[in-house]
């Protein structure tokens, strides 16, 4: 090489060292390279470093093979995915979602190009108002049913939103966290039907129409939305005053209750007397009814028989008379005590007597006590 000493032994020259004359012209007075004679030249280190390329990779061409099977074997571990029963997959092509939905199964794509994205088809609950096992959410809860009602009182209502996803890919990518949404969208719903009807019809009257009405309005929102989910029911599970007033609040309940059973306990007891009434008032008609008919029947029977006797009596003055004077005789002698006294042989030698005594204890008896 140039650099190198060629002539002289020992590889050192005489004008001052290996790296040759040293500035200046005059020997042995220039700078050395540490280390003195024993470092090696340049030539030596590539000659080195040529070898070790020529003896190849360690494990030689099945270190290249071992590398590339453990790639492909990475690339098809995330190229194949599995959806569940329950699940429903979407395929995403450099971040925008396909239209195909990926069913349960075992399906393949090309990743990294390709991803999925998951979604449970199965109904989610959402309670709202009820307290739940994590105490930080135990106070937050707990004020999410506190709700005022159209007649100014505050009620605490504890419900669920029973709910499923209807359109994945709006679930997945049209809206952050879906379940929030849900919740507030039905607390929303619920503090505006609240707050158009009455504490009582909160309490026990109507929660039926107002779960219907809660739902309804869920579903137009949460449309309104595009969250791609499908409400199926709204559960009123509790309804009452806030914990700090329910002693009162009961005992409100139970005088209404009591005014309740009173009342019912007068309606019976009107109710009886009014039927007694309307019975006795009945038999009285029906009795009027029938006398009513009974002496007109009579009366038209009297005046049909007058009638008869008094065609008769045209007929035969004579003998309508006498018999007239007949039957009035049977009727007024058939009630008194009389004797009957033949004339003739029969009735000789019978003395009249008049029963004074008797007479007399009659006409006492018939007579009123006061006169």
């Amino acid at each position: 090489m140039p650099w190198e000493n060629n002539g002289g032994g020992g590889g050192r020259n005489n004008n001052g060292g290996p790296w040759g004359q040293a500035p200046g012209g005059s020997g042995g007075g220039g700078p050395r390279r540490p280390g003195g004679g024993n470092t090696p030249n340049l030539e030596d280190i590539l000659n080195r470093g040529r070898d070790q390329f020529k003896g190849g990779l360690p494990g030689g061409r099945w270190a290249i093979v071992g590398g590339v099977l453990a790639l492909i074997a990475f690339w098809g571990i995330n190229s194949v995915y599995t959806i569940d029963p329950q699940e429903v997959g979407v395929e995403l092509r450099f971040g925008a979602p396909k239209a195909e939905l990926s069913g349960p199964g075992l399906h393949f794509l090309l990743w990294p190009v390709d991803t999925v994205e998951r979604a449970t088809t199965t109904v989610n609950q959402t309670q709202i108002g009820a307290a739940e096992d994590n105490t930080a959410r135990t106070s937050t809860a707990a004020s999410d049913g506190l709700m005022l009602s159209g007649d100014q009182n505050i009620v605490n209502v504890q419900f669920s939103v029973f709910w499923a996803i209807s359109d994945p890919i709006a679930y997945l990518f049209n809206v952050r966290d879906q379940e929030s949404m849900v919740r507030f969208a039905a607390e929303s719903a619920m503090r505006e039907v609240v707050g158009r009807r009455p504490a009582q019809d909160i309490y026990s009257d109507d929660r039926s129409g107002i779960a219907s009405e809660v739902l309804s309005i869920t579903q137009s929102t949460l449309e309104s939305y595009g969250l791609g989910v499908q409400v199926s029911q709204v559960l009123v599970e509790n309804a009452g005053p806030p914990a700090e007033v329910i002693d009162a609040f009961n005992e409100v309940q139970r005088a209404r209750q009591d005014e309740t059973r009173l009342q019912e306990e007068a309606r019976s007891y009107a109710n009886t007397l009014l039927g007694d009434a309307r019975g006795r008032a009945a038999a009285l008609r029906e009795d009027a009814a029938a006398y009513t008919n009974r002496v007109v029947q009579e009366a038209t029977g009297e005046a049909e028989r007058f009638n008869a006797i008094y065609a008769e009596y045209v007929n035969s003055p004579e003998v309508t008379r006498k018999r007239l004077f007949l039957e009035t005789m049977e009727e007024v002698l058939a009630s008194s005590e009389k004797v009957l006294v033949e004339n003739g042989a029969g009735g000789q030698g019978v003395v009249p007597y008049l029963p004074l005594p008797e007479l007399r204890g009659r006409t006492n008896a018939t007579t009123p006590a006061g006169n």
